[in-house]
């Protein structure tokens, strides 16, 4: 069944029905809730907004430490402009190969779309990323004007760089001249006109992001902060995802 686009902001691609799927509830996330990543959001912002505006605009890699923020970003763009057209489909890594198919069924259509990659990185001998390479810039076939990538990775070259690659390097005239291993992997990565680093906040940004969620708290804040700061050390991880899940485990059982 097609999707209906004028009442779906997000859609799923199942590869095994070879189809579409609606999301019929979206994280109602807005930039308002995120917290110590102002730059970001800001140059994400008037990425999209340029876009949605039908001006020229980057596919987007969001890249740097897990639980930063950086899906969240993405997720909040599109609740902040999906009443000027914009909606978003999320493609699995395993699904990069049916990427070609995804982008013919919505290029003609009257919406501007962002193809959303969660969580990329390739292993070596993995080529999988081929179709997304292709789609961003590398086909005989011009980009369509309705859509954009935005992905986002832990790896900033996307693939993973061995002391081998490095070796092979050399300098010519004073110039770095990278191994073929090397261009290959950094080529991916340069065909986004964007990037975004992500970086695990310090103990005062991460306590920010903490009274972020509870701002109505009415018991000692200095209990509450102290409680926060070990429930970080007991996951090795000060980030925006560590606090929602503080919240969870912290916040009072009540409905």
């Amino acid at each position: 069944m097609p999707i209906d686009w004028e009442n779906t902001y997000a859609a799923l691609w199942r590869q095994k029905k070879e189809c579409l799927v609606a999301v019929e509830r979206i994280d109602n996330i807005r930039l308002r809730d995120l917290v110590g990543i102002d730059a970001q959001a800001e140059a994400l912002v008037r990425n999209t907004r340029r876009f949605v505006e039908g001006l020229p605009a980057n596919n987007a890699l969001l890249w740097g430490a897990r639980g930063t923020g950086k899906s969240s970003l993405i997720k909040a763009v599109l609740n902040e402009y999906k009443s000027n057209r914009l909606r978003l489909i999320q493609v699995f890594k395993q699904d990069l190969h049916d990427l070609f198919d995804i982008v013919d069924e919505v290029r003609t259509l009257p919406f501007r779309f962002i193809v959303y990659c969660d969580d990329f990185s390739f292993e070596m001998n993995d080529n999988s990323y081929v179709a997304l390479k292709t789609v961003l810039e590398g086909s005989i076939e011009q980009p369509a004007d309705n859509i954009l990538i935005y992905a986002t990775s832990n790896r900033r070259h996307l693939l993973p760089e061995t002391m081998q690659d490095n070796l092979a390097s050399n300098m010519i005239d004073d110039e770095l001249h990278y191994a073929d291993a090397i261009e290959e992997k950094i080529s991916l990565s340069d065909r986004f006109g964007l990037w975004l680093s992500f970086y695990q906040p310090d103990q005062d940004g991460y306590l920010r992001i903490v009274d972020s969620y509870f701002p109505d708290y009415r018991g000692n804040r200095t209990i509450l902060h102290r409680e926060a700061i070990r429930f970080a050390q007991m996951k090795a991880s000060r980030s925006g995802r560590t606090a929602k899940q503080f919240f969870n485990y912290f916040s009072e059982d009540k409905k």
